[in-house]
């Protein structure tokens, strides 16, 4: 139960990452608001065209005696908008990812330079990665659709369907919602799909205490826009732990100098560096 809360923990450090670091933040807002006007105008239109085109996909219902035609229209509308909403918030971290692929490649690569690490670089193109990008999200949301579907037909089962059901759902979408994120770092380290699932499924707890939390977030209308920079962060920072590097506080002083160099080694400058002075009479080269 530990890599729960470890994972929550990354979350929150993702968020104090970019809440120190106003530019960053700033920076890493702008997918979030590009997409959010997007969407924005895509619910407006379903908005003004969710009847007609209900009407339009039920002609046989002209037919009936009042007041069915109208239960039948609105249950419909009703669902067409539950379904629109629930698109929306299962595609908005892909779209943005998508739209934010410069930014958030960025944001990451300056979590690691935080960390004190090299900066991995997938070495492709931005063409090559968006595509491979789009292509990963498009994955993703096959496999969401089709536990969705599940899910929805376990629904119905009393009891269970009302209680163990969407707790599994928040499950599904918070594993998946995470292997988004996770991928901007980790496509950077050149790992493919099926690779970063085993990885996440590997730890699966951490990824859970990550992902979750922040499905629940993502249902308050607007909050994914300002979550998502230190979600970024938080994910980079996740994926050092998946992987194994070694990392030290962010932006942290070490302990003690580095040693001078050996006898016969080349300094920095690509002079050979000074013999190491007897132990009477110890110094350091700068």
């Amino acid at each position: 139960m530990g890599d729960l809360g470890a994972g929550f923990g990354y979350l929150v450090k993702g968020q104090r990452w970019v809440g120190g670091r106003g530019r960053q933040y700033g920076f890493g807002l702008l997918p979030g608001l590009i997409a959010l006007v997007l969407y924005g105008v895509a619910l407006v239109a379903l908005a003004f065209w969710a009847d007609d085109a209900v009407t339009w996909a039920t002609p046989f219902a002209d037919t009936w005696s009042t007041p069915w035609p109208g239960l039948l229209r609105g249950c419909l509308t009703v669902l067409l908008w539950a379904l629109a909403l629930l698109l929306a918030v299962v595609s908005f971290t892909a779209v943005t990812l998508l739209i934010g692929q410069p930014f958030y490649e960025a944001l990451s690569g300056r979590v690691d330079a935080s960390e004190g690490a090299d900066v991995p670089g997938s070495g492709l193109s931005l063409w090559r990665e968006l595509w491979i990008s789009a292509r990963d999200s498009l994955r993703i949301l096959v496999r969401v659709a089709f536990y969705g579907l599940l899910l929805f037909a376990a629904g119905f089962l009393p009891v269970v369907g009302q209680t163990v059901v969407p707790a599994i759902g928040f499950c599904v979408s918070g594993f998946f919602l995470a292997e988004e994120l996770t991928a901007v770092a980790l496509q950077r380290r050149g790992m493919e799909f099926r690779e970063r699932l085993a990885l996440l499924k590997s730890r699966r707890l951490l990824t859970l205490g990550f992902g979750v939390p922040l499905t629940l977030c993502f249902l308050v209308p607007l909050v994914a826009v300002f979550l998502m920079p230190g979600a970024v962060a938080g994910a980079t920072l996740m994926v050092r732990d998946l992987t194994g590097e070694t990392a030290r506080e962010p932006d942290a002083v070490p302990d003690a100098l580095p040693e001078p160099p050996a006898d016969g080694v080349n300094g920095a400058d690509g002079a050979p560096a000074a013999p190491t002075p007897p132990p009477a009479a110890p110094s350091r080269t700068w």
